[in-house]
């Protein structure tokens, strides 16, 4: 008997279990090195249900040579804007987008105790009360200077100025975007004017984690840009292989989530088609469908666009129109959702977003960048909003409705765009930035922007543990949280 077979053996016998002979044969053909692993783990969860033999059934379960029965893949999708894009037309469309804005924010602002006392902007300039008074509003401009900041509020009554002195005060409206939803907390100075004393954002509150009953992994993905001279076709290939295989963890994976630029598109820069292995859109998601179809069926695929995917680029976006790839509708395995989405994997709510309003949050908040994105995600938090900021480099659609604010909070929020895979928490979400499956381009080399692609995320739903599979051969690309 092998040394490393008799040592798993004697720590399940002294932990009081019995080993069936079939399971004795099936050790017998295991990697030496994983050997000590699978016979604790398998002792441990054996221990929870109080059962204390080792059978051939278990062992097959956890090698993947059968299926375990008691993984749930269930899909819901709660929040998908394909069906509820209504554009309006002119500034009647912008009117009901900013107005659908205000009063979801202020819904969602009203559970906080200080909104009892919110008054409209034209009320407080009228009344000009001694007391504290509290307003809300979008925000419409913000400057210092000379150590003051002033800022001007925007609510269906109309417009309001007030300065900020508070030197601790100012740096937290430094953060505040233009066209994004605060509660302000003000007083009239001397000189009659209005000074802002406290500044309240919609933000998360506390509360509980929704978890998987059952130890479910889900994949989070995006940015493949498949169809670009460098898509890591390789690579991922090498990771779906690996998702396919007796591993005890690949076998435990039932989602998979694709946060948009899924193929690199055609004609979305300059020169592009000089970069393109692919040239056409119908060919690149024809690449898609022969790599999806490496992954096992029993694992639900779920694939939202971004802004190198064929279809509308303003936001929200449609999921990708059928008439470019009727092929990836029609399989049972795969989900396509629009830009933003929310799903449901089994009970765990995550919120997809592939993070195209992250380009003009970092050129105007101070202290953001390009390489830490999950403290842009916190912003977009904070702010209970997903894109604030119109008229920028960010395309907003005139929707009837903001389909861009946070109404449902999320336990994940799932982010691309940026090229950068990093994990954080915020207020009990666990923040999922996937990086990229495309190698550095000419294009981020010119702007000194260096990615780290490669690094697949795996999340455990049941206990919210990350895991990452590097297939980089750069010892530099790393992870990071």
């Amino acid at each position: 008997m092998k040394k490393e077979l008799s040592f798993a053996l004697n720590y399940a016998l002294n932990k009081g279990f019995q080993i069936h002979p079939n399971a004795f044969k099936i050790l017998e053909n295991v990697d030496v090195k994983k050997l000590e692993k699978i016979i604790k783990e398998i002792v441990r969860e054996k221990t929870k249900q109080k059962l204390f033999q080792i059978n051939q059934d278990d062992l097959e379960t956890y090698l993947g040579i059968k299926d375990d029965p008691s993984l749930e893949n269930e899909v819901k999708v709660l929040l998908d804007p394909t069906d509820k894009i209504t554009t309006g037309e002119g500034v009647k469309g912008y009117n009901a987008l900013f107005s659908s804005r205000f009063n979801k924010l202020k819904r969602i602002i009203s559970d906080r105790p200080e909104a009892r006392m919110l008054k409209s902007l034209t009320f407080v300039k009228n009344e000009r009360s001694e007391d504290d008074m509290y307003v809300c509003g979008l925000v419409t401009s913000r400057n210092s200077e000379r150590n003051v900041t002033k800022l001007v509020l925007e609510d269906p009554s109309g417009s309001f100025e007030g300065i900020i002195f508070d030197t601790e005060l100012q740096k937290t409206a430094d953060t505040l975007l233009v066209d994004q939803f605060v509660m302000a907390r003000v007083s009239v100075g001397k000189n009659s004017g209005f000074i802002i004393k406290d500044l309240i954002f919609p933000d998360i509150p506390d509360q509980a984690t929704n978890k998987s009953e059952s130890e479910a992994y889900a994949v989070f993905l995006s940015d493949l840009h498949i169809g670009s001279k460098y898509f890591m076709e390789e690579e991922l290939t090498e990771f779906f292989s690996w998702i396919s295989s007796p591993d005890p963890t690949a076998k435990k994976i039932r989602f998979i989530l694709i946060g948009g630029d899924m193929v690199d598109g055609v004609g979305i820069y300059p020169n592009q088609n000089k970069e393109l292995v692919c040239q056409t859109i119908e060919e690149q998601l024809k690449k898609v469908e022969s790599l999806i179809d490496q992954i096992p069926k029993n694992i639900k695929i779920i694939i939202m666009p971004g802004n190198h995917d064929p279809g509308r680029r303003a936001l929200p976006q449609p999921a990708i129109p059928k008439k470019y790839n009727s092929g990836l509708w029609d399989r049972e395995n795969v989900i396509m959702v629009g830009n933003p989405a929310v799903v449901s994997l089994n009970g765990v709510k995550v919120m997809m977003f592939h993070g195209q309003s992250i380009d003009d949050i970092v050129k105007t908040t101070p202290g953001l960048s390009y390489d830490k994105p999950t403290n842009v995600m916190k912003h977009l938090l904070r702010a209970r909003h997903l894109s604030p900021i119109y008229g920028s480099q960010t395309p907003i659609a005139p929707e009837m409705q903001d389909l861009m604010v946070i109404e449902d909070i999320p336990d994940i929020f799932h982010v691309g765009h940026v090229h950068k895979a990093q994990l954080d928490m915020y207020k009990g979400i666990l923040l999922v930035n996937s990086g990229s499956w495309q190698k550095q381009t000419p294009f981020q080399a010119s702007v000194g922007m260096t990615p780290n692609p490669g690094i697949a995320l795996l999340v455990n739903l049941k206990t919210f543990q990350v895991f990452h599979q590097n297939y980089n051969s750069n010892l530099d690309n790393i992870l990071q949280s």
